[in-house]
């Protein structure tokens, strides 16, 4: 049976209003049409790179976003530049940037224009959508199952019926709750007698309306856990993600104790549907919380007054640390004629160790004649009982340190601490500077060849670290002041072997 079969007449009279209030305010129809391109461009056809492209590049936001997140230190950590839309498709994934540009559209489309009041539950509502993704995401990627993604997607699209009266209908939706409240239930609970149809078939019937997937509206249903031994079909292991994903947003979004206690019964009542333990699953979500903290606004889980009063401590603290690198860099400017290279060194060293806060600061030197890098100056914690620890051959090896000093730039390491990231890290720096949570390398090359380098990293005393345009760019000064001392003592040894006097 169909939700058309069962929506009775004063049902289709609230959905006959919702199509007016849609037309009146605009379809959303770069919404609508945004998740159909961007659901094909996730199939896997064999133009799949190309429509996902197209569907970025007709986002201005969208565009953005997808360089910033492909130019990001997880992804540009060798040196590579993106600067187009198809070549963050390869180094992303269509997946990635699928859920990238369906959450964006879930908070700008139906958020927008929007007044005050409406937006904030509107705003709610497509914040507990995104965080349902995330949390599908998370356990779909432990779970390994094919259906993942199309998991993900309908978790996100799962609440679909909430997000359009809250958006279209918002003096209804008030209605809803204010007779949730006097009845001591749900909303969900009073929709079917003071809408005439249930908030999943609203949902349903607005997926239809848009003419998404058939198979995407079937994984958007209400899934029950089964009873013990029941089959369990994969278009019911898509359902019950989506169900239990969205059912954990709902009560992750408050970021309360109450809320926790029913996050872990969920994952002990779904743990059997999914394939999964318990625990496994409560890790899964456990994760989905520390991206969704990141990635949501005005969530209590996000804690947006926390974020701001930090943000601003951080304007502060980062206006003075600026101040120290542009009085460090006029030093370097005032002895460049006069400095030797490892003068300039140790003065770079100190402006940036005072400058950015480092927990330390270390300079390495190349040696050729025995053919490595190793630590010569440094500043912070312990870094001196290491410098003995701290060499590595110079001969090229896959590592972030060899990715820099071969593409002579800069590198911020914004989490060195990623699973995904452990790789790209040699040895010699695990045995030794592991307790760093983030790090900067800042390339030291002249003539086309690598003399060394500044290093410098910030440990979990430090709140999360971003380096600002203007940070890059002194530092970037800061380097370049080190180069021109090398070169002008180069130019001196050259001009003093020429002109030396030869023996008879």
């Amino acid at each position: 049976m169909t939700d058309s079969e069962v929506i009775g007449e004063q049902g289709e009279k609230t959905l006959a209003k919702l199509w007016e209030c849609t037309r009146r305010r605009g379809d959303m129809p770069g919404f609508a049409k945004a998740i159909t391109s961007i659901l094909g461009a996730m199939r896997g056809e064999d133009d799949q790179a190309f429509n996902m492209t197209s569907t970025v590049l007709s986002d201005p936001v969208l565009t953005q976003k997808v360089l910033r997140l492909a130019n990001s230190s997880m992804y540009s950590a060798f040196g590579q530049h993106v600067n187009t839309v198809s070549k963050a498709v390869v180094v992303l994934g269509t997946d990635a940037i699928g859920h990238l540009a369906l959450g964006l559209k879930l908070i700008e489309e139906m958020g927008a224009d929007t007044a005050d009041g409406e937006a904030t539950v509107a705003h709610i509502e497509m914040e507990k959508a995104v965080l349902a993704g995330i949390v599908a995401q998370q356990i779909a990627t432990a779970a390994h199952n094919p259906r993942g993604e199309e998991a993900v997607v309908c978790s996100m699209l799962h609440t679909l019926g909430r997000m359009m009266l809250t958006f279209y209908m918002p003096e209804r939706w008030l209605e809803l709750q204010r007779r949730a409240d006097d009845d001591g239930t749900s909303v969900e609970a009073v929709a079917p007698d003071m809408l005439g149809l249930s908030m999943e078939q609203l949902g349903h019937a607005a997926a239809l309306h848009w003419r998404l997937p058939t198979q995407l509206v079937d994984g958007m249903r209400h899934m029950d856990p089964p009873e013990e031994g029941a089959a369990i079909e994969p278009a019911d292991w898509v359902a019950g993600l989506s169900t239990m994903s969205a059912m954990c947003a709902e009560s992750l979004w408050h970021d309360d104790a109450v809320g926790a206690a029913e996050v872990q019964a969920l994952t002990e009542s779904y743990s059997s549907l999914l394939g999964m333990e318990a625990d496994n699953l409560m890790i899964a979500i456990e994760q989905a919380k520390v991206v969704a903290a990141n990635d949501l606004t005005i969530a209590p889980l996000s804690r947006p007054a926390e974020r701001r009063a930090k943000a601003q401590a951080q304007n502060r603290q980062r206006a003075a640390g600026n101040k120290i690198l542009l009085s460090g860099l006029a030093d370097m400017r005032d002895v460049l004629d006069t400095a030797s290279p490892g003068q300039m060194v140790q003065i770079a060293l100190e402006t940036i160790y005072k400058g950015l806060e480092f927990s330390r600061a270390i300079a390495f030197v190349r040696n050729r004649r025995e053919s490595l890098y190793a630590a010569r100056i440094c500043f912070g914690n312990d870094s001196r009982e290491l410098l003995a620890a701290m060499s590595f051959d110079d001969a090229y090896e896959p590592n972030v340190f060899h990715a820099s000093l071969n593409s002579d730039r800069v590198i911020f390491i914004e989490n060195a601490r990623d699973a995904k990231f452990a790789a790209k890290l040699p040895q010699w720096w695990k045995t030794s500077l592991s307790e760093a949570h983030s790090f900067v390398i800042i390339p030291l090359s002249y003539n086309g060849q690598a003399a060394g380098f500044l290093y410098g990293d910030w440990d979990d005393t430090f709140p999360p670290i971003q380096l600002s345009p203007t940070e890059f760019s002194l530092l970037n000064d800061i380097r370049m002041m080190v180069v021109r001392a090398a070169e002008r003592r180069h130019k001196q040894e050259t001009v003093a072997t020429i002109t030396a006097p030869t023996r008879a």
